[in-house]
C-alpha cells in the first residue's frame, strides 16, 4: 500500500522557533541593510538602558561607544548605563532569549514590551559574525560585576552562556552590552546614530548621552532637566478594548469564581452596578463561574459589553513629555528663534487611552526654502524610518499650512519653511505597523488628534510672525515719521518765520495705533546653592493716537512665581496679573513688568498678553 502524501508531509512539519523566524526575516526587526542595521542597534539598546533607568528612578546616563571591527564593514557597538543592573540569572535571558520580558502583559506606557528589541540585536550579531555578545552587569556596590558571553540557540529560543567571569568594574550599578555586527557607518546623513541621538535627547531631556563614532570624535548630549518623568501605573483593560477571544482567554485564567467579580476585578471602569447590568443584558447569571463558560455565553457577554456605555479608561498609565520639557528640548537642540508645543487631552481608540503631544520651531537659522523637518515619536522613542506611511506624516500632509505663514503647493503634502514639526504619542499600546516599530498605522482618533494639536501651534506661529511683522512694520513707520516730520518742521518754520510746531499730534494721527511689545530677559543671580534663577518680563505701551488711553492689560503668568511687579496697582487673578493703565496720554508709553523666579532658561518666553476697553487698533496683545 503506498504512503499516503499527507503523512509524507506531516513528517517535515514541526514547530518553527521564534528566533528561527526572525533569523530567516530580519528585516521585520529593522535590520533591512547594513547601514539602517547600526542605528536600529543603538536604538534598542538605549531604549533598553532608559526604562531600566527611569523604572528604579535613576536619571540616565549613557555612553555609546562605535568601532571598526575587522574592516570597514564591521561595527562593535559597546553601550553602557547606570541603571539598577540585572541579576546574575536573568542576563542570559534579557539578552538571548526573544519575547522574554517583564512588560508585554503590562498595560502602561513603556517603550518597549514585546521583548524583542536588545535580544534581536544579539541575534543579528550571531547571524552576521559569529560572536556572542558580551554583557557585563552590576546590581550594586557590594555585589560583585558578572560578566557573561551569551548566544542564541535559534532552534529552541534559549540563551547559552559561551563563557562567565566575576570582573573588578568601575561603576556600581549599571549594565553594559557589547554586540559585534555586520553594519556601514554613515555619518552626517539625514538618518544616523547622530541624528537619532539628537531626536532622543529632544524628547527625554532628563538623559545625559556620550557617543563616541568610529572615527573617534566625541558629541555629548547634556542633560537639560535634572528631574524624571512621571512613572506611568499599571492600569487593567477597559472593557471596549478587547476581542472576543481575549474575553475568553481572560475567562479562562482568571482567579474570579463569579461572573460579577470577574467584571469589576479584571477590567477597569465597570463598577458593581455596572457588573450586575452587563450580566442582567446578556442573560447570565452574576454567581456562575467564568471557567465554565462555553462560547455561546461569551458571545453574549462580549456583545453586552460592548453595547454598554463606559467611563474613558484612566490616564495615570501614560506619562507624556509636558509642553515646558518639550520646548526645552527643542531649543536645546535646535537653533530657532520660536518654540511653541502644546500637550492635548487624553483620548481614547479601541478602549486604548493616548495623548497627542505637538510643538514646532521655526526661524533661526533654519532653512527657508527646503520642506520643514519632521520629527516623530512614540513614547519618547524616535521614528525614523518609513516616514511616507505613517499616521503623523498623513495628518501633516493634509493641514492647510498656508494660513499658518508656511509655503505649501496646492494645500497639500509637506509643508515648505524654517520650521521643525515634533509629534509624540504616548499610550499604552501605539499601534505601530510592523514590529520594527517604525511608524503608526493610519488611526482616525490619532489622525484627527494629531491634526488639532499641530493647527493649535500652527495658530500660535501665525500669531507669533504677524506680531512681530505688525511691530516692525509700526517701529520703521515711527522711525522715519520722527527723522523726517522733524526736518520739515524745521524747515518750513524758517520759511514762513515761525516757531516749529510740535508734532506730537501729527505723528499720533499718522500712525493711529496702539503697540504693546514684550520683552523676556533670562539671568541667575549669586553662585552655588544660593544662586536664583530670574526672569524678567517688561511689557511697553505705546499710545500713537490722538486721544489719552485708560484700559485693562492682563499677563498670563504661574502665580506662585512672580515677584516684583510694577506698578504695584495691579491684582493676581486665576493665574493672570492684571492693570487698571492710565491715563496715557497721546504719544507717551506706559511701562509695566514682573519677575519670575525659580524658572529655567526658556520656560516662559512667549508671553500672552490680552486687553480690554482699549478700542482701535492694538498690536502685540489679544483682546480678552
Amino acid at each position: 500500500m503506498q504512503v499516503p502524501y499527507a503523512e509524507k508531509m506531516a513528517e517535515s512539519q514541526r514547530e518553527i522557533s521564534i528566533s528561527d523566524f526572525f533569523a530567516k526575516n530580519r528585516q521585520i526587526l529593522g535590520f533591512d541593510n547594513p547601514s539602517k542595521a547600526v542605528i536600529v542597534a543603538v536604538k534598542e539598546a538605549v531604549d533598553n538602558s532608559l526604562d531600566a533607568c527611569e523604572e528604579a528612578g535613576i536619571l540616565p546616563t549613557i555612553s555609546i561607544d562605535l568601532r571598526s571591527a575587522n574592516g570597514d564593514d564591521r561595527i562593535r557597538m559597546t553601550v553602557r548605563d547606570n541603571g539598577p543592573g540585572i541579576v546574575r540569572k536573568q542576563i542570559p535571558n534579557v539578552f538571548g532569549r526573544l519575547l522574554y520580558g517583564s512588560r508585554f502583559h503590562s498595560i502602561k506606557q513603556a517603550r518597549g514590551q514585546q521583548g524583542i528589541g536588545i535580544s534581536a540585536v544579539v541575534l543579528y550579531g550571531q547571524l552576521t559574525t559569529g560572536q556572542p555578545a558580551t554583557i557585563i552587569s552590576r546590581i550594586g556596590e557590594e555585589f560583585p560585576a558578572h560578566k557573561l558571553d551569551v548566544i542564541i540557540n535559534t532552534k529552541t529560543n534559549r540563551p547559552q552562556v559561551v563563557s562567565e567571569e566575576t570582573v573588578l568594574w568601575d561603576q556600581s550599578h549599571g549594565t553594559e552590552v557589547s554586540v559585534e555586527f555586520l553594519a556601514k557607518y554613515q555619518k552626517n546623513k539625514k538618518q544616523s546614530v547622530k541624528e537619532y541621538l539628537k531626536a532622543t535627547a529632544i524628547v527625554n531631556p532628563h538623559v545625559e548621552i556620550t557617543f563616541k563614532e568610529p572615527d573617534g570624535e566625541v558629541t555629548i548630549f547634556q542633560r537639560a532637566v535634572e528631574a524624571l518623568p512621571k512613572q506611568p501605573v499599571e492600569c487593567r483593560p477597559h472593557p471596549h478594548g478587547i476581542e472576543l477571544g481575549v474575553l475568553k482567554t481572560m475567562a479562562e485564567y482568571t482567579e474570579a469564581r463569579k461572573l460579577s467579580s470577574f467584571l469589576t476585578n479584571e477590567f477597569s471602569r465597570v463598577s458593581p452596578r455596572g457588573a450586575r447590568e452587563i450580566l442582567v443584558k446578556a442573560g447570565l447569571n452574576e454567581d456562575m463561574n467564568p471557567h465554565r463558560m462555553n462560547l455561546d455565553q461569551l458571545t453574549a457577554l462580549y456583545n453586552a459589553v460592548q453595547g454598554m456605555n463606559f467611563m474613558a479608561p484612566p490616564t495615570d498609565c501614560l506619562s507624556p513629555i509636558g509642553d515646558t520639557l518639550i520646548r526645552k528640548g527643542l531649543r536645546k537642540e535646535i537653533d530657532s528663534k520660536f518654540a511653541f508645543t502644546v500637550t492635548r487631552d487624553p483620548r481614547v481608540f479601541r478602549g486604548t487611552p493616548f495623548q497627542v503631544e505637538a510643538g514646532i520651531v521655526y526661524g533661526g537659522e533654519l532653512p527657508s526654502q527646503e520642506p520643514v523637518k519632521i520629527l516623530r515619536f512614540g513614547n519618547r522613542v524616535p521614528l525614523l524610518y518609513q516616514q511616507g506611511g505613517c499616521a503623523i506624516t498623513n495628518a501633516i500632509e493634509e493641514i492647510n499650512w498656508r494660513p499658518y505663514g508656511l509655503e505649501q503647493r496646492g494645500g497639500k503634502g509637506i509643508p515648505i519653511g524654517p520650521a521643525v514639526i515634533l509629534v509624540h504619542i504616548a499610550s499604552t499600546h501605539i499601534p505601530f505597523t510592523s514590529e520594527s516599530k517604525e511608524a503608526v498605522a493610519e488611526v482616525e482618533e490619532i489622525e484627527e488628534e494629531v491634526s488639532r494639536a499641530l493647527m493649535e501651534c500652527g495658530r500660535k506661529v501665525k500669531s507669533h510672525i504677524n506680531k512681530r511683522t505688525k511691530i516692525k512694520k509700526v517701529s520703521e513707520k515711527y522711525e522715519i515719521i520722527r527723522d523726517i516730520l522733524p526736518e520739515i518742521a524745521k524747515k518750513s518754520a524758517e520759511i514762513t518765520k515761525q516757531p516749529v510746531l510740535p508734532l506730537d499730534g501729527v505723528i499720533t494721527k499718522i500712525m493711529n495705533v496702539h503697540v504693546i511689545d514684550t520683552g523676556v530677559l533670562y539671568r541667575e543671580m549669586g553662585v552655588g546653592e544660593a544662586k536664583q534663577k530670574m526672569t524678567e518680563v517688561t511689557i511697553k505701551f505705546q499710545n500713537y493716537t490722538e486721544k489719552e488711553r485708560v484700559f485693562k492689560l492682563m499677563v498670563k503668568v504661574p502665580e506662585a512665581l512672580v515677584q516684583g511687579v510694577y506698578p504695584d496697582t495691579y491684582k493676581m487673578k486665576n493665574g493672570f496679573i492684571e492693570w487698571d493703565v492710565g491715563p496715557v496720554l497721546p504719544a507717551k508709553t506706559q511701562h509695566l513688568g514682573f519677575t519670575l523666579v525659580g524658572l529655567d532658561k526658556d520656560d516662559y518666553e512667549e508671553v500672552e498678553v490680552f486687553y480690554s476697553k482699549l478700542p482701535g487698533e492694538v498690536i502685540g496683545a489679544d483682546p480678552a
